[in-house]
């Protein structure tokens, strides 16, 4: 696949980011090169590897889910800028 410098232009307009001209040449040839490395990727035979879920062979110690404390409610509400019996107060984040 490779990226001309129409679909740069028209990426860009989609995306709403001002680009010139030799910016774009930029970002065409560093696509170009991104998408030509995406194609070696794919041409690699990896039908013998086994999938990965960490680089690290070591696996999780498991321990007993245990209660260890009840009713700390209060201690915890204490801790709330903003005194409420029920819940955090906390400031407005969407206006």
């Amino acid at each position: 696949m490779t990226i001309d410098l129409k679909t740069v232009k028209k990426i860009s307009k989609l995306a709403r980011i001002s680009v010139d001209d030799e910016k774009a040449k930029k970002l065409e040839s560093d696509l170009n090169s991104i998408f030509e490395f995406i194609e070696k990727l794919n041409r690699l035979d990896t039908s013998k590897s086994e999938p990965l879920t960490s680089v690290v062979d070591a696996k999780l110690q498991l321990r007993k889910d245990e209660i260890k404390s009840q009713n700390i409610r209060d201690q915890i509400l204490k801790n709330s800028p903003d005194e409420n019996k029920d819940f955090f107060v906390v400031p407005k984040v969407v206006e």
